[in-house]
């Protein structure tokens, strides 16, 4: 384990934060792109040794302190049986839900997890590559956001369809939630830290659903794996977080570019805070980009250290393609350099 990331989970003073971003291992890396010149991408996330690869690059080229599983959060739903396939537009399903009876015709988890113990392969086979002194993390799409691409095929626009068929949703996650219990748990014994739940499309909904219809399912599974799992969501605000929300045994949360990270962390007392310097920011020239990486851990290094405990620094969602290869090793060097 990374000291810096223990260090965060357990909210330990430290003068310079553990280091990781969501797609650090993508397409912007020239290491990943030499590996898909070779190999389609089902392939990398499916072969647990090319996984474990494609996850050990920007390791070694940037020196983050905590890796991630290669992975994608739709093989849940590919393997319930709605068919998934990847081409250079992106992922798509094969079958969507429309009705209650789509819904009834998925596999069951039982007959579902055996599609996903590559997962747990290629945390196995990251581990082993992986230096003694970095972290390795799993992650699972958000129950919700499985839900919107099983009914729109992807996360984008103002979700219609998905919110025209909420009242799916409970059935949803009468066949959905066993599955994803059963997938943190064999991430989990193949050597993940932490489990990160990803919900790109939380933030599309008001307050009051996601209150109602998304946080208790994601309380039961905070309080079913204690400490053990994380949670980001993107475009979410304060006010979909109650007391009650944030209260629950998370390992951390996530925070996208739109929130004050400063002031989650004076106001959190448990777990990891991560984020959440602008993505778009990488693209920047490089005088551009100095200036605004500044004034971003400025506002952290007016902290005292005491208040900086528990932040785990990174993005506010993930790595861009295209995003230069300089301004990502810029980015941790000079947290480093300047906190340190």
């Amino acid at each position: 384990m990374n000291h810096a990331f223990e260090n965060a989970l357990h909210r330990r003073e430290q003068k310079v934060p553990p280091i990781w971003m969501m797609r650090q291992a993508g397409r912007y890396h020239s290491h990943y792109q030499g590996l898909r010149a070779k190999h389609s991408f089902e392939e990398l996330c499916r072969q647990p040794e090319l996984a474990a690869q494609v996850a050990l690059g920007p390791i070694q080229d940037f020196d983050f302190d905590v890796s991630i599983l290669f992975s994608d959060i739709l093989y849940p739903l590919d393997a319930m049986g709605l068919g998934l396939s990847y081409s250079d537009a992106g992922p798509k399903l094969e079958k969507s839900l429309r009705s209650s009876e789509d819904i009834l015709n998925l596999r069951s988890w039982e007959e579902a997890l055996p599609a996903l113990e590559f997962q747990g392969h290629a945390m196995k086979c990251t581990r082993e590559v992986l230096p003694a002194n970095k972290s390795l993390i799993g992650f699972v799409g958000g129950l919700w956001t499985l839900f919107v691409y099983s009914v729109e095929g992807s996360h984008a626009g103002s979700l219609v369809e998905s919110k025209k068929r909420a009242s799916l949703f409970p059935l949803f996650l009468e066949k959905a939630l066993p599955l994803l219990r059963a997938n943190i748990r064999l991430q989990l014994a193949a050597g993940a830290e932490v489990v990160m739940i990803f919900d790109t499309a939380a933030g599309e909904v008001s307050p009051a659903f996601f209150k109602s219809m998304i946080a208790p399912v994601l309380a039961e599974l905070a309080t079913t794996f204690p400490g053990k799992l994380g949670y980001y969501s993107k475009g979410t605000q304060s006010a979909f977080f109650d007391d009650s929300f944030v209260r629950l045994p998370w390992a951390g949360r996530g925070f996208d570019h739109r929130w004050d990270l400063t002031r989650v962390l004076r106001s959190t007392s448990a777990g990891f805070v991560q984020g959440n310097f602008d993505q778009g920011f990488l693209h920047m020239e490089a005088s551009d980009f100095d200036k605004a990486l500044a004034e971003y851990v400025d506002s952290f290094k007016k902290m005292n250290v005491q208040e900086r405990n528990g932040w785990v620094c990174g993005l506010g969602h993930g790595v861009l393609p295209k995003t230069p290869e300089r301004n990502v090793r810029r980015f941790v060097d000079y947290v480093r350099e300047t906190l340190g």
